[in-house]
């Protein structure tokens, strides 16, 4: 495998005539990191990650690989590789073709490109199925493959375009396991763009949220979810409760809003069972929105129903100020 490389985005722009989609992106990330780009449909992330991958044009800024400048470059001179949504593996030829096809593009022998292939096959855990055609392989199945076929050019980052998104959620979780524990055997940064704020938080070391093609805030996934420093961050990331508090706009984590019997101007609209805590929506009088995590425990001694009339509480201490 290639010696990992740091990235770095300097100033990094995208237009498409005259829709903004990237606006003046500056990131670095280290040797070595799982990034996940992160944000909804339209915030730049695919965008970014193309641009990173040569497959879109830099309208602005330079992107630097390792001490190289490969702005300009075509994709296969990059030193990374990137795995697609669609997977995109070959249907006419077999498993172990498909993930040797780009040694088969630069010449090397079909013994020496099958026996890499049949490395890459064995880390993935597909081995057995060698000799198969993607249409007899299960999505998770494909998406090993793939996976497979995106590393075999010994990449010094790998991207990923939301490489989990089609498959079911049990299975997703499994993969998650994989792809962490890839990254972490291969030593290579992995870049993935997802929309799924559970996966960045399982999967990153390093999340960067986006929103309107920039960065709204980076950083671990613990510092983002305790951390939101802004309104946006506070709601895309989820579990936290966004209002006005003496005049200052703070987030509260719905594990951290209590509410207690009183009547008062916070209506118990619904109520869902979650197994160890109970999610409880609420409304207030001026239309604010607000969620509380309940511990079943705390619910069970008193059961509050939709129509309840509540007062919502919480630490001042605990709650965040945002920008």
């Amino acid at each position: 495998m290639a010696t990992p490389a740091a990235l770095e985005l300097v100033a990094v722009t995208k237009r498409y005539d005259t829709t903004l989609a990237v606006d003046d992106v500056n990131l670095k990330i280290p040797a070595g990191t799982y990034c996940c780009l992160l944000g909804p449909s339209g915030c730049g992330k695919t965008s970014t990650l193309r641009m990173v991958a040569g497959h879109e044009a830099v309208s602005a800024g330079d992107i630097i690989l390792g001490a190289q400048n490969v702005t300009d470059l075509e994709p296969a001179k990059r030193g990374t590789a990137m795995m697609f949504q669609s997977y995109a593996l070959f249907p006419h030829l077999t498993v172990i073709d498909n993930v040797a096809f780009a040694l088969k593009m630069r010449g090397v022998d079909r013994a020496g490109r099958h026996r890499r292939a049949g490395e890459l096959l064995e880390l993935v855990a597909m081995s057995p199925y060698a000799a198969r055609l993607p249409a007899q392989l299960s999505g998770g199945q494909q998406q090993r493959v793939a996976l497979a076929r995106a590393l075999i050019t010994e990449p010094q980052i790998l991207l990923l375009d939301e490489p989990l998104s089609a498959l079911d959620p049990f299975l997703r979780v499994k993969m998650r396991g994989e792809l962490k524990r890839l990254q972490r055997e291969l030593g290579i940064s992995f870049i993935q763009v997802t929309h799924g704020q559970e996966e960045a938080m399982a999967l990153a070391d390093h999340i960067v949220v986006m929103n309107h093609g920039r960065i709204e805030q980076q950083g671990t996934a613990r510092d983002i979810f305790h951390h939101p420093r802004t309104e946006f961050v506070a709601r895309f990331i989820g579990g936290h409760n966004v209002l006005s508090d003496a005049g200052q706009l703070i987030a509260v984590r719905a594990d951290q809003l209590g509410i207690v019997p009183f009547g008062a101007p916070a209506l118990l609209t619904q109520t869902e069972y979650q197994g160890s805590y109970v999610a409880v929506s609420l409304t207030l009088d001026d239309g604010t929105a607000l969620f509380s995590h309940v511990p079943e425990a705390t619910f069970d001694v008193h059961p509050f129903r939709p129509g309840d009339r509540v007062l919502a509480t919480w630490d001042p201490a605990k709650a965040q100020r945002l920008q």
